[in-house]
């Protein structure tokens, strides 16, 4: 780029009145420190420089210099805003953990304490209740890790008590919060119950009366989709809601009648319930089918359905499917229906049932409830 001779000289003009350095001023103008060397070998006044153009230059040096403040100034508020109303302990340790970022004087000035205050607080030896608070955060982060990132601050505290430690939901909750920990949650939805036909329907025996005194008396099955790169996956499960473990599921590239059946067939061979147990649905065609209801009547279960388009009467499936995909499902795209699948028994198998807390069950898991009322 070919510059003016008015230019050149202002240039020289600016290295000769602002104090700045040539660097600096070679890289505001977009030229090379070279360049700039000649232009003021070339241009320099044979006199002193006239006093107002030397206030203009430190005119708009002091110009950039508070744009360059209000730039900063910006970019930290944005993330500082929710420490603002937080104690000077806090705000130290945001200062502390973003010093490497902005300057510590300027931290300090928008969070408003001092930065005499600051460097008092990083020789200060931490307090008995910090060194505490270290050890929970390292209990809190292994148990978020293990729950697959599903925790909040309910669970998380009952995980926390049961491995010994003496903390309320209040600090577990304050210790997530200042460490950007929370459970992750996503949502795509794919309406799969198709309840336009008159096939097969049949009276709520439930009606929203969900807790069972004992195993096998009341089961509740429904179900659900995951998408993959392949295509949609259908899952459904049966749930026996006497302690809400899954006892049967089955999978499919297609919703039909027969993906009901196989997971009907996987509780029934797990539990082999007496006569008289009953199990919900909501309307869907599957469940209404004339091979369905030969399955239920064959092995004395009592057929039981939602009130038309009543979400709420199946409840506690929906609640299964719900956590499935937040704390598992949602967290990635899966390439394969194969993936997902591995994906759903893991979370089943290996969280679900055995591990998982329940505040239904009063925090603990499906199979810790009904290994404690056996």
């Amino acid at each position: 780029m070919k510059h003016t001779e008015d230019f050149k000289r202002e240039a020289v003009r600016i290295v000769l009145s602002s104090g700045l350095s040539r660097t600096r001023i070679a890289a505001d103008l977009g030229i090379g420190k070279s360049t700039l060397g000649k232009w003021i070998v070339e241009y320099r006044p044979t006199g002193p420089t006239s006093e107002p153009q030397g206030d203009l230059a430190r005119e708009n040096e002091r110009l950039r210099l508070e744009n360059r403040i209000l730039r900063e100034e910006r970019e930290i508020l944005k993330k500082l805003s929710p420490v603002l109303c937080e104690p000077k302990a806090m705000r130290f340790a945001f200062i502390h953990g973003h010093r490497h970022e902005w300057p510590i004087e300027r931290l300090c000035h928008v969070l408003q304490v001092s930065a005499r205050g600051y460097r008092a607080w990083t020789s200060r030896p931490a307090c008995q209740r910090q060194r505490t608070d270290l050890k929970i955060l390292a209990h809190i982060r292994e148990h978020y890790a293990l729950s697959n990132a599903s925790y909040g601050r309910p669970r998380m505290a009952l995980e926390l008590r049961e491995a010994g430690l003496d903390v309320g939901e209040h600090r577990v909750g304050r210790l997530m919060k200042d460490n950007g920990i929370r459970p992750v949650r996503t949502r795509r939805h794919k309406v799969t119950t198709d309840s336009h036909h008159q096939t097969g329907i049949v009276a709520n025996l439930l009606d929203g009366d969900f807790p069972a005194d004992r195993s096998n008396q009341k089961w509740a099955g429904d179900i659900s989709h995951i998408w993959t790169a392949g295509g949609w996956l259908y899952l459904a499960v049966v749930i026996d809601l006497f302690s809400r473990r899954v006892i049967g599921w089955a999978v499919s590239d297609r919703m039909k009648k027969d993906l009901a059946i196989r997971a009907l067939d996987m509780a029934v061979r797990l539990r082999d319930p007496a006569p008289g147990c009953i199990f919900h649905s909501d309307r869907g065609s599957q469940y209404g089918s004339h091979d369905f209801r030969k399955k239920l009547l064959a092995h004395g279960l009592l057929a039981s359905m939602s009130g038309k388009g009543n979400c709420f009467d199946n409840a506690a499936v929906e609640t299964f499917f719900k956590s499935l995909k937040a704390e598992r499902l949602w967290r990635q795209n899966w390439s394969t229906r194969r993936e997902a699948t591995a994906a759903i028994v893991q979370y089943i198998n290996g969280f679900y049932n055995p591990r998982r807390r329940h505040s239904y069950l009063g925090g603990i898991s499906p199979l810790a409830f009904e290994a404690r009322v056996a």
